[in-house]
């Protein structure tokens, strides 16, 4: 049997969370070393990826307004199992996963895998310093072991049950509407990131946008879509990223207002 692990991670949460589960789940099967895919860079979502019955796949995203993000739904569905053993995992920012994790098992098992586990753990929020802030922290990565304890569990069985229930919604709910600290919704999709003075010209926002967005020769002009990843704004040297669409700032001090107190992982299988 041989593990792959693959994700979306702009921030890291994700790949943190799918690496410790991958380390555990390798360990207890006798399977090391584990194969590690990182589809974040937009070169890596052009390629084709293909499984088959002695492969286990882990498979993890962040949670977009308690779905999938909507970007990466097609390349999703180009995942082909082929009758691999296969593992949902969604990272949420500790307001709700919602119908994002019984999603993802669904497209894994229309994909051609035979899922046997399914799981939801919090991550610091890709909006936020203080929303899940630290999180997966040491108990997350507790709950994330037996989590992949179970998933080996199964693994090991001939004919392991895959008809298991996930929590969330099908018919699967809309996105969650964004509101602002008044209660009225907002809409920041087209918010893109700014850039102050402070800029080095490093580049690393550059090498780092996962949508390849912003230009090299000019890191202040984000030319193509900005999925909000934060992930420019959280690893510029210099402070230098920020937004101040309204409505996204809005949104952000609502967050943190209502979702402070931690919510609990939860798992399947």
């Amino acid at each position: 049997m041989k593990i792959t692990i693959m994700y979306f991670s702009p921030t890291g949460t994700t790949k943190k969370t799918l690496k410790a589960f991958g380390q555990k789940l390798a360990e207890v099967l006798h399977t090391e070393p584990i194969q590690e895919l990182d589809f974040t860079p937009k070169k890596n979502r052009e390629r084709e990826y293909r499984f088959s019955n002695e492969d286990l796949v882990v498979l993890g995203l962040p949670v977009y307004a308690g779905r999938l993000p909507n970007v990466l739904k097609e390349f999703i569905g180009s995942i082909q199992g082929e009758g691999a053993m296969g593992v949902a995992i969604t990272l949420f920012g500790n307001r709700s996963f919602d119908d994002a994790l019984v999603e993802l098992r669904d497209r894994m098992k229309e994909n051609g895998f035979r899922v046997l586990g399914a799981g939801a753990f919090v991550g610091e929020h890709s909006f936020s310093r203080i929303l899940g802030k630290g999180r997966p922290m040491p108990e997350d990565l507790e709950k994330l072991s037996e989590f992949a304890l179970a998933v080996a569990a199964k693994a090991k069985e001939e004919n392991p049950d895959t008809g298991f229930a996930v929590a969330g919604e099908v018919p699967y709910r809309p996105y969650y509407t964004p509101r602002n600290m008044a209660g009225e919704p907002v809409n920041f999709l087209k918010a893109k990131p700014l850039t102050s003075s402070a800029c080095i010209d490093c580049k690393l926002c550059v090498k780092l946008c996962p949508m390849e967005s912003i230009n090299y020769e000019d890191t202040s002009l984000v030319s193509g879509i900005c999925i909000k990843c934060s992930a420019c704004v959280k690893f510029c040297p210099v402070g230098a990223k920020y937004f101040e669409d309204e409505g996204f700032i809005g949104h952000v001090q609502q967050l943190e207002t209502t979702f402070l107190e931690p919510k609990r992982n939860q798992w399947f299988t």
